[in-house]
């Protein structure tokens, strides 16, 4: 009896051993075969899931796929060829520079948005704030944001996607519950993630009970029956407000205070936001209904190009908005970034706050120095995401080998995410330089081609540096072997972060 026991043991286990060797098998596969993924992230994964018995497996179903249903992908498709886009009609003519022309043209592939002229478009903040005091620039901002919501006559669109229960998203909250009670019909879109404690609390009731519409997006998972298959981490990063249809809010900043409660340790969180006047606010109309109408099957097709048509300014801007999300394929965010990397030809000034680049991305930003172009990145030196910071400080040496200028921002995180090309044009919005934004999250950007915007937000970006520290060279290449160690696996692991 004992030798048949151990029999029957040992043919489980030979049983067993088999089925996980071919599942990792079948597992790796996919990771190969699946499109749209580069070959950095295909060896990582691969690497992963035959190195970590059953936990690579593990790890890929819930991390490796960017599904995010059959259904929202069908809803958010239709939507979009239900909605007019806005026609020639409603778009003012545009004269481009030569080099921003070929930035404008790849940001116009990815949602059929073209470059639209006569826009105002100014970037908010405190005139009088030092920089020393950044976090004033995103409370003034904010106030303009609320002024214009009491002044709104027609609707309020917005889009967030982190909303907290503070002064500032109290404020916002207030302000489109009394919109909501005078006629003006409000449309509240937020993140389940970003948002998850707003929507419990009892500022979110009152919205609902005055009249505001809410929708809490990418609430679910693609599911096999109870099985979630796909990453449950999607997430719609997207920070718009439309107006009236004629004045739209974009940038980088969140419905919070800069004191940023749920983070407290790495406040004030520094933000960029714009307010955009003139035909470019359609297109970031566009852009929110893409995703409303997919959410909630309400038809507002004709909005993006309805009459009246917005104004346009004989002293306006060209300016462009465009959207990216996992439901597209290729990598769009990272062809928009390289293209405008490529674009420069003296100067650039770069922020953001999460920097996991993937290839083209690093190499776009060294080439740019190697090539003679003045490059200035800016990171905060606190991160509040830790792998992701270990992964930023993995790529400097690169940096820094190359030529590129890097500094660390110590007041707060800089959350800003900012690119100025040659004091000629600009790319701004909610993207990060990070796997999230370059292929998983619902992000919006702007560009604008005009000197005197690009002006306004270089010295904002400047008075970042005035207060950071450069990273010299040599300590960033002498780190201790085991911070380098720590560093160089988390940038190796980055393709599946």
């Amino acid at each position: 009896m004992p030798s048949l026991f151990g029999w029957q043991t040992g043919w489980v286990s030979t049983t067993f051993s088999a089925v996980v060797f071919v599942a990792h098998l079948v597992v790796a596969a996919r990771a190969i075969t699946r499109p749209g993924r580069t070959p950095a992230s295909r060896v990582a994964w691969v690497a992963v899931i035959m190195t970590l018995p059953l936990v690579g497996i593990l790890a890929y179903l819930l991390l490796g796929e960017t599904s995010i249903g059959r259904r929202r992908v069908a809803g958010l498709r239709s939507a979009e060829q239900r909605l007019a886009l806005p026609t020639a009609d409603t778009l003012a003519p545009v004269n481009l520079p030569t080099r921003a022309s070929e930035v404008f043209r790849a940001a116009a592939a990815i949602n059929g948005l073209q470059p639209t002229g006569g826009n105002r478009i100014a970037l908010l903040g405190d005139p009088d704030a030092p920089p020393t005091e950044p976090a004033r620039n995103s409370v003034a901002s904010m106030d303009v944001l609320v002024a214009a919501i009491d002044a709104a006559r027609d609707h309020v669109h917005v889009c967030f996607y982190i909303w907290l229960d503070d002064h500032a998203g109290g404020a916002v909250a207030a302000a489109l519950s009394a919109a909501a009670r005078r006629g003006v019909r409000c449309r509240v879109m937020v993140d389940a993630l970003g948002s998850r404690r707003f929507v419990r609390t009892q500022t979110w009731r009152d919205m609902v009970e005055a009249g505001v519409h809410t929708v809490v997006t990418l609430d679910d998972t693609p599911r096999i029956g109870n099985l979630a298959v796909g990453r449950p981490d999607l997430r719609n990063h997207r920070k718009i407000v439309v107006i009236d249809n004629d004045l739209a809010f974009v940038g980088s900043q969140n419905c919070a205070d800069p004191e940023f409660r749920t983070e407290p340790a790495y406040a004030p969180w520094i933000d960029l936001l714009f307010r955009c006047e003139g035909p470019v606010a359609r297109q970031a109309q566009y852009l929110f209904l893409t995703t409303w109408m997919a959410e909630t099957g309400e038809d507002l097709a004709g909005l993006p190009a309805a009459d009246p048509p917005p104004p346009r300014f004989d002293d306006g801007v060209a300016a462009q908005v465009f959207g990216t999300g996992p439901d597209q394929p290729g990598d769009p965010m990272t062809d928009a970034f390289v293209t405008t990397l490529y674009a420069a030809r003296s100067e650039l000034l770069i922020t953001t706050p999460y920097f996991v680049p993937d290839a083209a991305l690093l190499g776009a930003i060294c080439g740019a120095a190697r090539r003679g172009v003045r490059t200035r990145i800016v990171f905060p030196a606190r991160n509040n995401s830790r792998l992701v910071g270990l992964a930023a400080r993995s790529t400097y040496p690169a940096l820094l080998d190359a030529g590129v200028e890097v500094y660390e921002f110590p007041l707060g995180l800089l959350h800003s995410k900012s690119i100025t090309v040659d004091g000629e044009f600009t790319l701004v919005g909610s993207s990060n330089m990070d796997r999230r934004s370059l292929q998983l999250n619902f992000e919006n950007n702007l560009i604008v081609a005009d000197r005197v915007l690009t002006a306004a937000i270089r010295e904002r970006q400047e008075s970042y540096v005035t207060v950071s520290d450069a990273v010299a060279h040599g300590p960033a290449l002498s780190s201790p072997f085991w911070a380098r160690l720590v560093q160089n696996t988390v940038g190796m692991l980055a393709p599946v972060l």
